[in-house]
């Protein structure tokens, strides 16, 4: 029973490398994590790297054993925040059944290949026999974010998935908005999306959380084209020129670090979902990381205390699973942003490594179906297995 507990309890190991060959990187990463029982490696990357390179060193350090990640606009490395490195989770095959699926051509993902692709995940979690599926079943999704396509992506396998809870995040490129990354079968892809699924008896809890609170003015889209995420006016005014006046700078002022301070969110229920804004395009329209669509209603949002709110939903986390092995946790980048701009990244990073958080900052990200922004997005995975898994 106590070498039960033991293989449990230390059934995930996490690494980085700050090495900037390739090669070095990678295998850095396998020496800090490969063991007989690695079943699974996750790993998050800096665009900066030679990403062809990479993806071969990444194969020849793992082998067999299978690997997933994505391209980032900031790593969550064990030491806390990082930039231009790599970082890796790894699962031990005896606690966690661990398989995944590179899906291509996003505009044809329909009903029915989502649910062909969940089936085929789920049947490698029935073979592995660890825990039932149901309530010890948790997907993962990376996708390339610049696609325009989570939307749809998120909504058709959110079908498919039915009450398995599923989080991710969009691949970034370091803030360049160029071109974005996600890693399956050996190589990097991109307009691709990669589905993990993790089935194990260990105790996890799916969370999102974001620490900004709703202002009483609105904005009503009325014209946009959905397709390419543009808003072209808000109240029946360029889009730019009414969000300008609503936050106090000129058109020309715009920029990552406004948008960070002052986003948008439209309300779905009793819940805010932020809606960032990449970029002020020279008509003045305004370009989106989310969907956004003629007559919804926007509401100004502004900042709360982004750290308090991070720990307290951290800390919340541990009054139900206790001391986790690891949080995977999609960062949203321009919550990083705010930090710089409030010179609270160390004392974050810091609060990050205390609390076993590893992962990225992403170009947006995923709960349950849906495609959110500026939020903290993630699973925390326990040291004990549930009762009902034993």
């Amino acid at each position: 029973m106590n070498a039960a507990i033991d293989i449990y309890s230390h059934a995930v190991l996490t690494a980085s490398s700050d090495a900037v060959d390739p090669h070095l990187a990678a295998f850095s990463l396998a020496d800090q994590l490969m063991h007989e029982h690695l079943g699974f490696v996750l790993f998050f990357c800096s665009a900066e790297y030679d990403l062809d390179r990479l993806g071969t060193a990444l194969s020849l350090a793992f082998g067999d054993t299978p690997v997933a990640g994505c391209t980032t606009a900031g790593e969550i490395t064990p030491q806390g925040y990082g930039r231009g490195c790599i970082v890796a989770v790894g699962f031990d095959r005896r606690a966690f059944a661990v398989d995944q699926a590179l899906v291509t051509c996003l505009d044809k993902f329909d009903l029915t290949r989502a649910q062909h692709v969940v089936e085929d995940l789920l049947d490698h979690c029935r073979e592995s026999a660890l825990a039932p599926v149901r309530g010890h079943t948790f997907a993962l999704t990376l996708l390339d974010g610049l696609s325009s396509r989570e939307e749809l992506v998120l909504s058709t396998l959110c079908s498919a998935l039915g009450s398995i809870p599923h989080f991710g995040g969009s691949a970034g490129d370091d803030n360049h908005l160029t071109n974005t990354h996600v890693y399956s079968e050996g190589a990097f892809h991109s307009a691709a999306a990669v589905i993990v699924m993790i089935n194990t008896p260990l105790d996890f809890d799916v969370f999102t959380t974001h620490h900004v609170r709703p202002r009483h003015e609105k904005l009503v889209v009325t014209a946009a084209d959905r397709d390419s995420r543009t808003v072209y006016e808000l109240n029946a005014e360029p889009a730019a020129l009414a969000y300008a006046r609503l936050v106090g700078k000129n058109v020309n002022e715009l920029d990552m670090h406004v948008f960070a301070q002052h986003p948008l969110a439209v309300r779905y229920h009793d819940q805010y979902y932020v809606r960032s804004i990449q970029r002020i395009n020279a008509d003045y329209s305004m370009t989106f990381y989310c969907a956004v669509e003629n007559g919804i209603v926007m509401t100004a949002m502004q900042p709360g205390a982004l750290m308090e709110d991070l720990r307290l939903a951290l800390a919340e986390r541990y009054q139900q699973l206790g001391q986790p092995q690891v949080i995977i946790g999609c960062d949203c980048f321009l919550r990083r942003l705010e930090l710089e701009e409030l010179g609270q990244t160390e004392a974050t990073s810091t609060l990050l490594r205390d609390n076993r958080v590893i992962g990225f900052n992403s170009y947006g990200e995923q709960f349950n179906g849906m495609h959110i922004n500026q939020t903290f997005t993630g699973v925390i995975i326990g040291r004990y297995c549930r009762s009902d898994a034993l």
